[in-house]
């Protein structure tokens, strides 16, 4: 068959049998779908040989690029052992160095981790750890969790409890517990920040009482749009919680290995949280792994004896699955031998040059940027109304010229690779100007 004849035929069929997270079903079936069959550094292949940059990581998990030698022998090199091993009530070699080198890695005082298998999962753990830690405490009131306004923490239902964004959520809330929603600036600093402390911190002292604990998104929310806050902005907020006998739980699955110039975010933090969630590029994009990383204080809330029924009664199959935690500890080997963290800093200066031509565009209204976290709201060129698939149409226009981008909403998001060079990184962002460019033209 010709690569059109393979191409046809994968499209029938996945127009058949799939169904796709987060997308429009019937537009979908009325679309000529792309169809990756392979990639290669900061590039995706399709089936018919046309390249694209990957503008967001493939969902903002690859970190060191497609088919990256030093993870793929590390999978290889693991097969030979084993695959699969239960951690329930057994553990093995990969596991093990794993949360070694994640504690050793993460801020003080988070000393213990537990694995499972998607940032919603890393968040529902450490919701549940972080109540029944408080219930052994005594603490029998405090039930509800404090959050910030269009938060995103996931898609299992106590992740979407805590979350707030109502074209996600929405149809589910009969089925959620009820959370307290803190307002969050969209932009860091400024008046609007700094109201959004003032209301948040009344909040605090008006709910505390019954609140287990606060959850948040170092420095950039980035289901909402790509929304941004100061380092000072979370301190306050987070100490003042702390404060009222609340836990701390940071949600690092997007922004964590990288993303914001540092490993972690946190470490742009004056505190440490209790309760540290991880994913996406756990394992550099490779496998499914999360963890959730926990202080010692926490964990010893859960000793006793079997009898007492302390222990955390949560778990999954695949925990701390010996090829992911294989892949997991090469990422991490490669972030020190290749130096990502400088070159990450060459890619956020490189991305902060294009953008500021970008901001001059009459369908700019706003662009946010935090290491290589990129929000570029689009507005309509005369102030009118802008039609709510225009994010999408701009993305469409993107493939022709070489790019795979997925907006949100009208918000146009980047979160390219950390090995992306700074002549792909400048074609990058030519492709996302000329297609803004193309969609505008036809805007009335």
């Amino acid at each position: 068959m010709t690569n059109s004849a393979n191409h046809h035929a994968r499209v029938l069929q996945d127009k058949q049998y799939l169904w796709h997270p987060f997308t429009p079903q019937q537009r979908w079936i009325a679309g000529d779908p792309t169809v990756i069959v392979s990639g290669s550094g900061c590039y995706l292949i399709d089936d018919q040989g046309h390249k694209y940059l990957d503008a967001v990581s493939s969902l903002w998990t690859t970190v060191h690029g497609h088919n990256h030698p030093v993870l793929n022998a590390a999978i290889e090199q693991q097969l030979k052992h084993i695959a699969h091993s239960t951690m329930l009530g057994l553990t093995h070699p990969t596991a093990i160095e794993l949360a070694r080198r994640l504690v050793s890695l993460t801020p003080k005082p988070l000393a213990r981790v537990f694995y499972s298998d998607s940032g919603s999962t890393a968040t529902e753990i450490a919701i549940k750890m972080a109540f029944q830690s408080q219930q052994h405490r005594g603490h029998l009131r405090r039930t509800k969790f404090a959050t910030l306004v269009d938060a995103y923490h996931g898609d299992t239902l106590g992740a979407v409890s805590v979350g707030g964004i109502d074209l996600f959520h929405h149809t589910f809330k009969p089925l959620l517990f009820n959370s307290l929603a803190l307002p969050a600036p969209r932009s860091p600093g400024g008046e609007e920040e700094r109201d959004c402390l003032t209301r948040a911190l009344e909040m605090l002292d008006a709910h505390a009482h019954e609140l287990a604990g606060f959850i948040f998104e170092p420095l950039v929310q980035g289901a909402a749009g790509m929304k941004m806050h100061s380092a000072s902005y979370i301190n306050t907020l987070a100490e003042h919680a702390r404060s009222k006998g609340l836990l701390l739980i940071a949600d690092e699955v997007a922004v964590g290995f990288g993303r914001t110039g540092t490993l972690f975010a946190c470490e742009k933090l004056s505190f440490s949280p209790d309760f540290l969630c991880l994913a996406k590029g756990i394992t550099g994009g490779y496998l499914p792994l999360a963890a959730t990383l926990a202080t010692e204080a926490v964990y010893e809330d859960f000793l006793g004896l079997p009898e007492e029924g302390k222990q955390f009664f949560h778990g999954h199959t695949y925990t701390g699955n010996p090829l992911a935690c294989a892949v997991a500890i090469a990422s991490l080997d490669i972030f020190e031998q290749e130096q990502v963290l400088e070159h990450t800093a060459m890619l956020t200066e490189t991305l902060g040059q294009g953008l500021a031509q970008l901001k001059t565009r009459p369908w700019v209204s706003e662009i946010r940027q935090h290491g290589v976290l990129v929000g570029i709201d689009l507005c309509h060129p005369d102030g009118g109304e802008l039609h709510p698939s225009t994010g999408h149409k701009v993305a469409m226009a993107s493939r022709p010229l070489g790019a795979i981008l997925r907006p949100l909403g009208n918000t146009l998001v980047l979160n390219p690779p950390l090995c992306m060079t700074r002549a792909e990184t400048l074609q990058l962002l030519k492709i996302t100007d000329d297609a803004c460019a193309e969609v505008f033209a036809g805007v009335p």
